[in-house]
């Protein structure tokens, strides 16, 4: 490349397009010759001239002056651009383009996605919490079964990983029904248990306070001792 070339090239500056527009361009409403129209506008405000003649846009996108001015019309209509205009000092109008309508309406379509994805992944995770309990239980859950854990969500906003723990210590005290897991999400929600750290904390405290009990027998004959059930180990033996 001559000099010459560079230095127009240099000249003519550069426009910078967010990978987030073109993937989401269709989501806001926006057609592929409207967007090609989006950023020749961008290129103009991005070198100084916010109101660009529509004849040097029909030249670039070669097409007529009067299809430029239909299809701005529509972004309008569509209120993803304005035209804004002002007074100077001395009174004179002045308008120029605005893409301010554009990045609110992007921002609002991810925004609104990324919603519907927690959703999404909320009820995903909602019915692998009732597959659970069913696989444990060995049969399907009522209806009344599937609101109280629908309320232990929802109204108690207990976490689902905290709802599994208490499944899992009902289960290894073979106890298969939701009442003796609610007491244990009871009981835990008064001492402020709220995570697995925390349930493992507490676990570890009664482990070191049961080694400390003594057991004393009144009988002469030897006792047998029972090993408490670590229920939080996926390790144990059944």
């Amino acid at each position: 490349m001559n000099n010459h070339l560079l230095q127009k090239w240099l000249k003519a500056g550069n426009t910078t397009v967010s990978n987030v527009l073109l993937t989401h361009f269709k989501e806001v409403g926006l057609t592929n010759e409207q967007l090609i129209l989006v950023l020749q506008l961008k290129s103009f405000i991005d070198a100084g001239n916010d109101f660009p003649d529509t004849e040097i846009i029909s030249r670039r996108m070669q097409i007529s002056s009067a299809e430029v001015f239909q299809m701005i019309h529509g972004l309008i209509n569509k209120k993803l651009i304005a035209i804004e205009t002002e007074k100077n000092n001395d009174g004179k109008t002045r308008d120029s383009y605005r893409l301010d309508l554009l990045w609110d309406r992007l921002t609002l379509v991810i925004s609104q996605q990324e919603n519907q994805q927690r959703v999404e992944k909320k009820h995903l995770s909602e019915q692998e919490l009732f597959q659970l309990f069913e696989s444990e239980f060995g049969r399907p859950l009522s209806p009344i079964e599937m609101q109280t854990i629908g309320m232990w969500l929802d109204d108690d906003h207990y976490a689902i990983e905290l709802i599994e723990l208490a499944l899992r210590e009902a289960v290894l005290s073979q106890v298969y029904n939701l009442k003796y897991v609610d007491r244990i999400l009871l009981n835990w929600e008064r001492k402020n248990i709220r995570t697995k750290d925390q349930v493992d904390k507490e676990a570890t405290r009664r482990r070191q306070g049961n080694s400390k009990t003594k057991t004393y027998s009144v009988s002469k004959e030897p006792t047998t001792k029972v090993p408490l059930h670590n229920w939080l180990n996926n390790n144990d033996n059944p």
